[in-house]
């Protein structure tokens, strides 16, 4: 079993740390993991966030509170370095996770490119600047069907950039329990023959499950999952852990349903 999803940014950058996650992903069967940070962590890609800044108070006070403006992805590199010389009982893969903006491109690109990353997840966090994941709230003046068609749009040019390995939660539009008017299996179908084209996998991810509320669905819309499937796409489990304890949550249940 795989957890291709798992963020360290809560502790410290030592082998101690890191350990806590092997550890409890070897406990719970797992042989492999994927370990990950988020863009949004590092200086180098501060730029990309100006416009999300200016969008509301509330995620210019999430920034600031996620990202404290002295921390160099150099830091990661060099723990990665270091953690690639030792042997662990399971495979374990080191990347990151990038908030996609197409107009930041080869920012991304540039710093990416900077490391041999094992793998490089895209994710859509933002709608333009919108932060739809964040509170159920800010949704409130949001046209439902638009917000829909933008999410996919952006997520349709995250595929094609080129840039990733693979797509982080693929549906985290429905977190809060909004759904569009119109039928999604256009949508599903374009995304499965663009993630084939440009050999990406798609998470079959616990995330929302995990970190919002036990009431979201775990893993991808049956909808959107029964066309990847169909469509040959490649699919991996994903707890989107943020602590050691939460490595391999849902794991069993997600690799159940890829399965039926």
């Amino acid at each position: 079993m795989m957890d291709c999803h798992i963020h360290i940014e809560r502790g410290p950058y030592t082998f101690e740390w890191l350990n806590e996650f092997i550890q409890t992903a070897v406990k719970q069967g797992l042989d492999e993991i994927y370990l990950l940070e988020h863009s949004h962590r590092f200086i180098e890609f501060m730029d990309m966030y100006e416009s999300i800044c200016n969008y509301n108070d509330y995620q210019r006070e999430w920034f600031k509170r996620k990202n404290h403006g002295n921390l160099s992805i150099q830091s990661y590199i060099d723990l990665i370095n270091q953690a690639k010389q030792i042997t662990y009982p399971i495979k374990v893969r080191f990347g990151l996770e990038v908030c996609y903006f197409k107009d930041y491109e080869n920012l991304i690109k540039e710093v990416t490119s900077s490391y041999p990353y094992d793998f490089i997840t895209g994710s859509v966090h933002w709608i333009d600047e919108f932060g739809f994941d964040h509170r159920k709230e800010l949704w409130n003046s949001i046209d439902v069907d638009k917000a829909y068609r933008r999410y996919y749009e952006i997520m349709e040019s995250l595929i094609s950039s080129g840039l990733f390995t693979g797509v982080a939660h693929p549906d985290s539009i429905k977190v809060f329990g909004h759904k569009p008017s119109y039928d999604l299996l256009d949508t599903y179908n374009k995304l499965a023959h663009l993630l084939n084209k440009y050999h990406l996998y798609a998470e079959q991810s616990g995330g929302l499950h995990l970190n919002y509320s036990k009431d979201c669905e775990c893993g991808m819309n049956r909808g959107m999952l029964e066309v990847f499937k169909s469509k040959g796409v490649r699919i991996l489990t994903a707890s989107d852990a943020h602590s050691p304890k939460d490595v391999g949550a849902n794991i069993v249940e997600l690799q159940s349903l890829l399965e039926a």
